[in-house]
């Protein structure tokens, strides 16, 4: 699907449309690329992203189709933003969504969740092994569809994409840290966020950025855009996970708060003094899995503190400084409304 002019799509796109678009665009190339790894790290890899069941059959009807494709947009948009076509970014955009894939099956068996996309995580059906070894079939697969790129691009692409892994990989650590930490600062979780979710988005951004021949100060301020908006999306995700509903977002919801984890609410409310606080202090103490009761309380005792409250100013104000940023980076006029209009879904969704 080749890239759609103003005059095609009009000035006004749905963010539906857009991630629609990228997803058709990328497709046939992340396709290639997963098609390149040993059979069972492929089968496995094709079960996550919903392209067949676990006995490899098609997918049932609703299969998620792999996500939402909301890296892939912002690399190919963020090649349009600076002038050039998006499908130049198309390399950068099948690699980070290689590696997001990646993480979220690390992801998932370092928590334990046995949902994901709304059907048994890839680890419960395969077991564990299967899902750590596929997780690194990807990685070093998003890695050599980048190292294929022609010269001077590739290499700072390659760069982009390994400087963003480090991070990913600290906020990944401080993440577990933290669970067993007796203490966690607002600022440190804020940190931690923007290494766990807001690297990748900001490689996103910046990938296209690098591809399309845009100066490093642009490339700067498009990856900024991106971790920003990272940021405010673990925000949102942080605050879905306990209000949120598990029949919409396809993982489940309280599962953080059954395992005494720390997220933004939760660091808030703990940080605001008063009884409701001390009440969730003690709650935090145990070791063992909360129980239904005790997350219920929890809840009630997070947005007593202030928590929820908190938690929804930081997404906002993370998503401020997202846009000054974009605005930085001196976008192409109708390409910024379409990241704007990305970034306003991602941060203000209900599943």
């Amino acid at each position: 699907m080749s890239s759609p002019t103003t005059r095609e799509w009009g000035t006004a796109v749905s963010p539906t449309t857009l991630m629609r678009w990228a997803r058709e665009l990328v497709s046939p190339a992340l396709r290639a690329a997963i098609a390149g790894l040993p059979a069972p790290e492929r089968r496995v890899a094709g079960y996550h992203r919903g392209w067949h069941e676990a006995d490899g059959s098609r997918p049932t009807d609703g299969a998620d189709e792999g996500g939402k494709a909301v890296r892939p947009a912002l690399t190919l948009l963020a090649a349009q933003a600076v002038g050039g076509p998006a499908e130049c970014a198309v390399p950068g955009a099948v690699a980070v969504e290689l590696v997001h894939d990646f993480s979220l099956l690390h992801d998932d068996v370092i928590d334990g969740d046995a949902l994901r996309r709304h059907r048994p995580a890839a680890w419960a059906v395969y077991g564990t092994p299967a899902a750590v070894l596929t997780g690194d079939a990807l990685l070093v697969c998003a890695l050599r569809v980048l190292s294929g790129v022609p010269e001077p691009r590739g290499e700072a692409a390659s760069k982009e994409m390994v400087e963003a892994l480090a991070d990913l990989m600290r906020g990944q650590s401080e993440d577990i840290a933290f669970e067993k930490a007796a203490t966690v600062e607002a600022a440190d979780y804020l940190a931690m966020a923007e290494g766990k979710t807001g690297a990748l988005m900001g490689a996103s951004c910046a990938l296209g950025g690098v591809l399309a021949g845009a100066s490093e100060q642009r490339v700067s301020d498009l990856r900024d855009f991106g971790r920003r908006l990272g940021v405010a999306y673990q925000c949102v995700d942080d605050l879905l996970g306990i209000w949120g509903e598990s029949e919409r977002s396809g993982k489940p919801v309280g599962a953080d708060l059954a395992a005494r984890k720390k997220s933004l609410p939760v660091v808030a409310a703990l940080s605001a003094g008063g009884p409701a606080a001390e009440r969730l202090a003690s709650l935090y103490l145990g070791s063992e899995p909360l129980s239904e009761s005790d997350i219920a309380l929890a809840v009630t005792l997070i947005e007593e503190s202030g928590g929820r409250e908190r938690t929804e100013l930081e997404a906002e104000r993370q998503l401020a400084a997202a846009f000054r940023a974009l605005s930085r980076a001196r976008p192409v006029p109708e390409v910024y409304h379409r990241l704007h209009q990305v970034a306003w879904t991602l941060t203000h969704r209900d599943h």
